[in-house]
């Protein structure tokens, strides 16, 4: 156990020191950060939707707690093994040190000062589990049983250098702990603050064509219904960043290219002098299982994609924009949807502040009626018109549909399952959407009874959600409550049951109560 525990402190002590060095050379060769993705790029899908399933909005700190695990596990072992092996728990180290460098390296944007944050933490680790294992070596044979090092001693002289080196290895391992700890925190606080910075820097200019405000014909005042508008703190964050990008405006640049007439490039400057619009869009998640919450509704305030597209130009034959955000992710969207009637924008306001950093400050792609993997790219810094025939896409390239429009659904939010009521007149009420097509009825039914009509608040606009609300004269018993929506267009919701892969899950939204 003690050589396991010099084994942990080694290599603690050694990312810390990998984490001080990325902090001061190369943020995104953090070997936290740079494992975590590299293992989110390798996983297999069943394993990304398990995660995203069980923990939703939650999963970037399950990767990252799963990373330091993994890591603490494979230290243990490492000093076990150069305590009765040298030096293979060296070599294991080594063998971490390489894997954290190969994630550092596979990187967007990863340049020679990559290589300095794994080399860091091998040279500290190492030296840190001799020293370490060697004063453990020099403990009474009654704690370590067996090996050639032992010495003996008088009795005080083995219970003072027991203590004394006891204290050392916890100390080591406290220490090598609080290493990684505080230089993490200093990472992703520098990051934010640099962020922040930027973003109190401006104001956002006013619209040039302004969103109607919603009026009480537009919402429901239910306790337990989601907000028509979800606040910025509760809108959900699916991506493939576990480090925040940090982005200075002063820097950004779009550019347009590929199958064009003419490229295109573009300042922050020069994107906020631009005639911007403001619109409500429903953004949603292909990961959202039925009656999930990966969905939340926005004021965005942004210039129209196909404007730009517009200047640019795109040539016959094109069918494709694949944006790039600065971290190297991919979507694959199609190029009629960018040009079409609905308010595709490249945003810069959410909820009338500038973007928060995690929701892609400065500029990001929101699209209407696409899940987000194929149009909403964060830190968007590239448009590529091509072919769907010659690019293929993060996502796409691991086994989701190249074209994802979301699809007709409805959810229950109050009473939520399991509840238990009272009996008599109970207050049955939810969200439906069907983006860039409206929503026209929303149907409750309790158990297996016939199908009754919502009440259904006043559309914002087709490419929004819509609350919907109902009363039940409830009866004791357990009860199962379910909800199905119907589009624009008189086309209903697909009962079947339906895995989110590769297109977005299918289903009718059930909740199950208790009435006394």
């Amino acid at each position: 156990m003690l050589a396991a525990l010099a084994g942990v402190a080694s290599v603690a002590a050694g990312i810390g020191a990998a984490e001080l060095v990325a902090l001061l050379t190369a943020p995104g060769a953090s070997p936290i950060f740079a494992s975590g993705s590299l293992a989110i790029d390798l996983a297999p899908q069943w394993l990304k939707e398990t995660v995203i399933g069980l923990f939703g909005t939650a999963d970037k700190i399950v990767i990252i707690g799963s990373v330091v695990l993994g890591a603490a596990l494979i230290a243990a072992l490492a000093g076990v093994l150069e305590n009765a092996r040298p030096p293979w728990g060296r070599v294991l180290i080594g063998a971490l040190g390489v894997l954290t460098l190969v994630a550092a390296l596979t990187r967007p944007g990863a340049d020679y000062l990559a290589v300095l944050p794994p080399a860091a933490a091998v040279t500290v680790a190492l030296p840190v589990l001799r020293a370490l294992l060697n004063r453990l070596h020099a403990l009474p044979h009654h704690v370590l049983p067996s090996g050639p090092r032992t010495v003996r001693r008088s009795s005080s002289e083995e219970l003072e250098g027991i203590d004394r080196r006891r204290f050392l290895v916890a100390s080591g391992l406290a220490a090598g702990l609080g290493i990684l700890a505080a230089v993490g925190g200093q990472l992703a606080s520098a990051s934010i603050r640099t962020v922040e910075a930027a973003r109190r820097a401006f104001s956002l200019p006013k619209p040039a064509i302004a969103a109607a405000s919603p009026e009480s014909g537009n919402t429901f005042d239910i306790p337990g219904l989601s907000p028509l508008v979800t606040p910025n703190a509760d809108f959900y964050r699916i991506d493939t960043a576990l480090l925040v990008p940090s982005v200075d405006p002063e820097s950004w640049k779009l550019r347009i290219y590929g199958l064009v007439e003419t490229e295109v490039e573009l300042s922050f400057k020069e994107l906020l002098a631009l005639s911007l619009e403001e619109s409500y869009t429903t953004l949603a998640c292909v990961s959202n299982y039925v009656g999930g919450d990966l969905i939340g509704n926005a004021l965005w305030l942004g210039y129209p994609i196909r404007k730009l597209l517009a200047q640019a130009g795109p040539l016959a034959g094109a069918d494709m924009v694949l944006s790039r955000s600065v971290d190297g992710f991919t979507a694959s969207t199609p190029l009629e949807v960018l040009t079409d009637d609905r308010n595709a924008i490249l945003a810069v306001g959410m909820n009338g502040e500038p973007l928060p950093p995690e929701h892609g400050f400065p500029v990001r792609m929101v699209v209407p009626g696409l899940f987000g993997y194929v149009s909403a790219t964060k830190w968007v810094t590239e448009l590529k018109v091509t072919r769907f025939a010659d690019e293929t896409a993060y996502w796409t390239e691991r086994g989701w549909a190249q074209r994802g429009p979301v699809k007709l659904s409805s959810r229950i939010d109050t009473p939520a399952t399991s509840s238990r009521l009272r009996a008599g007149q109970v207050v049955i009420a939810g969200v439906a959407w069907a983006q860039h097509t409206g929503i026209s009825r929303v149907q409750l039914r309790v158990d297996d009874g016939a199908w009754q009509e919502a009440d259904l608040a006043q559309a914002i606009s087709a490419d929004t959600w819509r609350q919907w609300m109902t009363t039940w004269n409830a009866t004791a018993g357990h009860h199962k409550l379910t909800v199905r929506a119907f589009d624009a267009n008189g086309i209903a919701q697909i009962e079947k049951p339906g895995d989110v892969v590769p297109d977005g899950a299918t289903g009718l939204h059930s909740v199950f109560v208790d009435v006394n």
